[in-house]
């Protein structure tokens, strides 16, 4: 990874990145006007307007089952629903501004893309605008909402290919060959996700839930979801993450509460064939924030320093290693010491800074560009641990997405 060029190919601009200005104002986006989530952060913000700091990656809560609930209530969101009937400024967006992050989070696992969530997105608030006068402002809109964006996703699905990390796509490859595989001609792969820019809440959607929030947006959880079909996703998702009831489920994708049991049986069926035995919140929590710290911090130190040897013993015996977009991929501490992973030339020639995408330890790679005489982004590494050992380490060599994970786009020398 680190020896080749700064030049990803075959990758797909986020709009707006490098401070370029995005394609202009959206129907939905003229619809909310300024629509805000959290502290002074617009809907669907372009690259360059991310504020460039570093995420605590390491902070997060003690209690293992706190609970996640909205903030509204019902009737402040009927006279809201009242006021974006009459079409009074920005009260749509006033109204749907506190579901934005979960709901975004929601089309990110559906689709294994931010690139589509974003799209997915746009277009069910658009459809909730304009669904919104035959709205019964009596039942919440909560569940209204997620109906609206859980169908935009699944027929984005059955429009598009299904989306891969690299140890699903094909064998492990040579780690010792010159080039790597060329990417596929189309994006086919899971895309990772900024968690802690776009604000997803750390515990449980609801007490009925099955999985943590983040838990259920890292890697492992993402690709397993991408092995199923479009219902079972949509009812695993919505059960088990969210913790709907079978009757709402049911009445969300125009089925039967018997058909959501026996497509949830299957789903969790296949999840648990697919993860693997520890999520990364619980290996996180077992290593505790001083030592998750300190073996980042040591990573971080031999990368810097070219010091290969200290790479590999870090690495669990059946650690793997992806580069996406390439194809190929390996696996074992032997192959991934000849692998791209392992940092070549002078020393001084990487820098790393910590960040976090999927709930999960991350680290964007900045490689020297002698020419412009500062680093420039080449990759963001997403860690999974295995006890003190690095698990799998995905390397997604997408530079422009750096902005989104509040990491800057070049470093000083």
């Amino acid at each position: 990874m680190l020896q080749m060029d700064n030049q990803a190919p075959h990758t797909r601009p986020l709009p707006g990145a490098h401070g370029g200005s995005a394609q202009g104002p959206s129907p939905l986006q003229a619809v909310l006007g300024a629509l805000r989530v959290g502290e002074a952060v617009t809907f669907r913000r372009t690259a360059a307007e991310l504020p460039a700091r570093r995420p605590d990656f390491l902070t997060r809560p003690r209690l293992r089952r706190m609970v996640v609930t909205s903030t509204g209530s019902l009737v402040p969101e009927r006279a809201l629903i009242e006021d974006a009937r009459r079409g009074e400024d920005h009260a749509f967006g006033r109204l749907v501004g506190p579901y934005w992050s979960e709901l975004h989070a929601h089309c990110y696992r559906l689709l294994g893309s931010v690139h589509d969530a974003d799209d997915a997105l746009q277009d069910a608030l658009l459809r909730a605008w304009r669904g919104l006068p035959g709205f019964d402002s009596r039942r919440p809109l909560r569940p209204w909402l997620y109906k609206i964006a859980t169908n935009v996703c699944l027929d984005a699905i059955a429009r598009r290919p299904r989306r891969w990390l690299p140890v699903d796509y094909g064998p492990p490859a040579d780690p010792g060959g010159d080039e790597p595989r060329q990417p596929p001609a189309e994006p086919v792969w899971v895309e990772p996700y900024p968690d802690g820019q776009l604000g997803l809440a750390d515990g449980y959607a609801s007490p009925e839930a099955h999985y943590e929030q983040r838990e259920a947006v890292e890697l492992a959880f993402i690709a397993a979801l991408q092995h199923l079909p479009g219902q079972q996703r949509a009812v695993l998702i919505l059960r088990d993450v969210l913790g709907f009831s079978a009757k709402e489920v049911a009445g969300a994708l125009d089925t039967t509460p018997a058909s959501v049991h026996s497509a949830l049986q299957r789903a969790r069926q296949t999840i648990r064939a697919r993860l693997p035995g520890q999520s990364q919140q619980e290996a996180m929590r077992s290593l505790g924030d001083n030592r998750l710290r300190d073996l980042a911090q040591r990573l971080t130190d031999a990368l810097e320093a070219g010091q290969v040897e200290v790479i590999v013993a870090m690495l669990a015996e059946d650690a793997s290693f992806a580069m996406p977009p390439y194809p190929g991929w390996c696996r074992g501490r032997d192959a991934l010491s000849r692998s791209w992973l392992m940092p070549a030339g002078s020393p001084a020639s990487l820098r790393y800074l910590p960040t976090r995408a999927n709930g999960q330890l991350a680290l964007g790679a900045y490689k020297l560009d002698p020419q412009q005489r500062s680093y420039l982004p080449v990759a963001l590494d997403v860690l999974s641990w295995q006890g003190t050992r690095i698990a799998a380490i995905t390397a997604f060599r997408t530079p422009e997405i750096f902005p989104r994970f509040g990491l800057p786009e070049q470093l000083p020398p």
